[in-house]
């Protein structure tokens, strides 16, 4: 039952551990599309830019969401965008794993803020994974592979 004494956690929650895992999931697609040689652009949050650190944007609402755009890719296969787009949930679940083996040698305590990153990092793989289009008509990374395996290529450019 979500009680006053749960309102803390949820602000930890939205405000911290949520731009943490959008970020740890960014990463993961820039990671892999710089090996492949691309051109990177990527963001976190939605609104107003606050600030740039290399290619990376922040933005007022940054709690909300993320993305990360590429393009001219030294290796540009078809097995290469699929790594690129499944590299986010990738990353995650490699943190999760990592972060969960670090508590189980007692190097991280059992605490209620791994527990709730473990949650939303799940929840947040799913959904990336999920092929669907936003309102806008961007893709999921589960739709962008499923759209990179059936036409062989990507459609997303940088704007």
């Amino acid at each position: 039952m979500f009680t006053f004494s749960d309102i803390p956690m949820f602000f930890v929650n939205f405000f911290v551990i949520l731009p943490i895992i959008t970020l740890i999931h960014e990463a993961g697609h820039v990671l892999i599309a710089r090996l492949f040689g691309g051109k990177i652009k990527f963001c976190i949050g939605t609104g107003k830019t606050v600030f740039h650190i290399g290619p990376l944007e922040v933005k007022k609402k940054y709690f909300m969401e993320g993305w990360c755009q590429y393009e001219d890719l030294t290796y540009n296969r078809t097995w290469a965008h699929v790594a690129i787009y499944a590299a986010g949930s990738l990353f995650n679940i490699i943190v999760i794993l990592i972060m969960n083996a670090l508590i189980y040698a007692d190097v991280l305590p059992v605490d209620l803020f791994f527990y709730q990153f473990t949650y939303f990092s799940i929840y947040f793989i799913f959904f990336s994974l999920m092929p669907y289009r936003n309102d806008a008509g961007k893709p999921s990374d589960g739709m962008a592979i499923f759209d990179v395996i059936r036409y062989g290529k990507a459609e997303d450019p940088i704007d």
